[in-house]
C-alpha cells in the first residue's frame, strides 16, 4: 500500500509527480530543487540553494510524521562538480552523526537551471 505525500509547507511538484510517496513505513522524496515556497525563486550562491533544497525536503519529511535521522540515503545532483565542498559543508548543518549513505553526481542541467536537487530515502 502506498500514499502520497503532498504539503503546503514545500514547493509543490513542478510536474506530473509527487513530493514524497511512503510505502511500508518508506518515505521516497522526489529531488528536492531550492524553490522558496513563498517567493518562488531560486537563491543565487550554491551555499543558499543547498541549504533550501535540504530545507524543503526537511518540511516533507517532517509532515510525514518522521525526521532528517530517519533518512538513510540521499543523492545529490550538482551541475557543477566545483561546488562539492560548498554543498558539502552546509549538508553537513543537516545530518547529525551516523549520516545516511549518500551518491553525489554531476549533471549537464537541472531544472530551471538550479546548481543542486536533492532526494532522500527515508524508513520510520
Amino acid at each position: 500500500m502506498k500514499s502520497i505525500v503532498n504539503t503546503k509547507n514545500a514547493p509543490g511538484a513542478i510536474g506530473p509527480y509527487s513530493q514524497a510517496v511512503c510505502a511500508n513505513n518508506m518515505l521516497f522524496l522526489s529531488g528536492q530543487l531550492p524553490i522558496n515556497k513563498d517567493t518562488g525563486l531560486i537563491p543565487e550562491t550554491i551555499d543558499e540553494q543547498t541549504r533550501q533544497s535540504l530545507s524543503n525536503a526537511r518540511v516533507i519529511i517532517e509532515s510525514a510524521g518522521a525526521t532528517m535521522r530517519d533518512v538513510v540515503k540521499t543523492t545529490v545532483f550538482l551541475s557543477d562538480m566545483n561546488n562539492f565542498g560548498k554543498m558539502n559543508d552546509v549538508y553537513k548543518e543537516f545530518f547529525a552523526e551516523n549520516y545516511p549513505a549518500r551518491s553525489a553526481v554531476e549533471v549537464a542541467r537541472l531544472p530551471k537551471d538550479a546548481l543542486v536537487e536533492i532526494e532522500m530515502i527515508v524508513i520510520y
